[in-house]
């Protein structure tokens, strides 16, 4: 295991110094800023109560009109609107294309600016949907928050959107957010951002919460795609998880164990950025709604839109337990089933493992998918244990193996393994069809999909094809003075490329106008630099993930300290087909 200098809270300099503002004096700032009412569009899961007896207490002259009560629909209403969303399972829902005017009473909304113009008073509308007020002239605040904050805030008990499901289950409070309320809202905010007057983070409580400019803010978001840069990662605990992360990580050692990092999923991980010496923390996806262009690259957003489609995570089963025995969806079933555009598919990076470490990849040669299904169906309905051996290759796994996993193909990876997912983005899709005999951290039995799985199973991927087309796979494509450049995946079947390079002295990159996701999977510390200047040097230690924005354009990685001797490597993965034409390497 290697000494590491892992950073959980990594930063973007907001250039200029600029202002920030937090507890009353926040308020104060808003209210200065004149030009009609204040509106504080929040993002679901902000605690309004809190929130609106701040700012009445902060403003006492204000009057403070929660637009939720007085304009929204009946939560019935709602639900009813929504419900072929939701479905009735568990886990899955269909992606939401509603607007949030969809869930206004648009007369009560002109009622309201009705009031606000008729009114001395001074007024501050405040809700999700407070924007929708049709005034003509407002002070426009916008509060942001995190999904993996929201998470925390349902996992403890708050409700979902004007819902009153506290003490419901966790997975279907986190469905009805992922597939509705998380894509209205962003759908939205979307539409306030450009003209956006401050930004509020509302990660925190009502009187820490830090206020920013509209400029500061979209000052934060250049910033952001003008260097290399890094997300805050979360960890969560499963019932595989393990402990190498505890240790490399700098995480809790009294946690039971650590399942999962989430190193880089912009839809759902943070940004901090340091505004004069301040900590702001936003969804790292308003880098993504923002400056969609400059961060991906022109096919890359041509070809997915306003949405980062490369997912980088951490699955640690180190002295923990295997993964559930899994498949995920094509293409066309996603699209079909859940509205989603493109699928999940995979890949497992062996970043570390002991010397028992196994994958569970594609099907033995023989297999009967009727026999297969009626053992899973068996094993599901009368608690009787499944031999996935009988059905499932199982292939020894070693530290900087590579193995892909286009959807269709029947996976898990074994105990005792540190698994680099560098996947597509979508991550829920998963169809656990066992999941050794286990009950989930809240008790109840862990959702098997055995339906939806069955459907997706490509059952000619058998041993002799899961050999010749997932195994083995590293090709090197070129080299020079210090370094290796290999490519190790992915199949064919997936749209990711990956080129890891071995290095005892500067590599040149270049983005070639498309976004650069990597780790450093081997050494102490690597620092990344920019040949002519144009962002300060990046330091990048052992396991992080880092993003290089398309914008960027040429950049080096080398090692970190003098004298090193053993090589370094670094995997970078990227979409395959939207580079400009360049070279992935400068050998120059």
């Amino acid at each position: 295991m290697i000494p590491t200098n892992y950073n959980k809270f990594p930063k973007i300099m907001v250039p200029g110094n600029p202002k920030s503002w937090s507890g009353v004096e926040a308020w104060l700032e808003a209210a200065r800023a004149g030009g009609g009412p204040i509106v504080v569009d929040t993002y679901p899961g902000t605690d309004l109560v809190e929130l609106q007896a701040f700012i009445t207490e902060a403003l006492p002259g204000h009057r403070v009109l929660n637009v939720e009560e007085l304009a929204a629909r009946p939560l019935a209403e709602i639900d009813a609107l929504i419900a072929a969303n939701l479905t009735e399972d568990r886990i899955f829902g269909v992606m939401s294309h509603h607007t949030l005017a969809d869930f206004y009473r648009t007369t009560q909304l002109e009622e309201i600016a009705q009031s606000v113009t008729a009114s001395d008073i001074p007024t501050v509308l405040l809700g999700w949907g407070a924007a929708l007020v049709p005034v003509t002239r407002r002070v426009l605040i916008v509060a942001d928050m995190a999904r993996w904050e929201l998470q925390q805030r349902q996992r403890a008990g708050a409700p979902n959107w004007r819902c009153d499901n506290t003490n419901e289950d966790n997975l279907r409070k986190y469905k009805r957010s992922f597939f509705v309320e998380w894509r209205v809202a962003d759908r939205h905010k979307r539409q306030l951002l450009p003209a956006v007057d401050y930004i509020l983070d509302a990660n925190r409580g009502a009187g820490d919460a830090r206020l920013i400019t509209g400029e500061a803010f979209h000052s934060g978001m250049a910033a952001a795609v003008a260097a290399p840069f890094r997300v805050v990662p979360f960890f969560d605990p499963g019932v595989w998880g393990g402990q190498w992360m505890k240790e490399v990580c700098g995480l809790d050692n009294h946690a039971d164990n650590y399942a999962w990092c989430f190193d880089c999923v912009p839809e759902e991980n943070s940004i901090l950025l340091d505004v004069g010496g301040k900590i702001m923390e936003l969804p790292a996806l308003d880098v993504v709604l923002t400056q969609p262009v400059a961060l991906l690259g022109s096919q890359t957003y041509a070809r997915f839109g306003a949405e980062f489609p490369i997912r980088f995570d951490m699955l640690d089963t180190m002295d923990g337990g295997n993964l559930s025995l899994q498949v995920h969806p094509l293409t066309d079933y996603i699209q079909d089933r859940f509205g989603m555009h493109y699928t999940q598919d995979e890949s497992y990076y062996l970043m570390d493992c002991s010397d028992d470490a196994v994958v569970y990849l594609g099907l033995k040669t023989g297999t009967e998918p009727a026999s297969m299904v009626a053992a899973l169906t068996e094993a599901s309905d009368a608690g009787t244990s499944f031999p996935a051996e009988r059905y499932v290759n199982v292939f020894p796994a070693k530290k900087h193996d590579h193995f892909s996993i286009p959807a269709g193909t029947v996976h898990c990876s074994g105990a005792n393994s540190m698994v680099l997912e560098i996947s597509a983005t979508p991550f829920i899709f998963t169809f656990k069809m066992w999941d050794w005999d286990r009950m989930g951290l809240d008790g109840m039995p862990r959702p098997v999909h055995l339906e939806h799985a069955s459907r997706n199973i490509q059952w000619e991927r058998n041993t002799e094809w899961v050999e010749k087309e997932l195994l083995h796979q590293v090709e090197q494509v070129g080299s020079g003075p210090g370094w290796t450049e290999e490519r190790t995946g992915l199949h064919e079947l997936e749209f990711i490329e990956v080129r890891r390079h071995w290095f005892t002295d500067a590599v040149h990159h270049h983005t070639n106008g498309t976004v650069n996701v990597l780790n450093l999977v081997e050494g102490a510390g690597a620092l990344v630099e920019s040949p002519d200047g144009k962002f300060q040097p990046f330091t990048v230690s052992y396991a992080e993930t880092f993003i290089v924005p398309a914008a960027v354009g040429a950049y080096t990685i080398r090692p970190l300290g003098q004298g090193i001797t053993q090589p370094l490597a670094t995997v970078k993965a990227y979409v395959r087909g939207t580079a400009a034409g360049l070279p992935s390497v400068a050998t120059a």
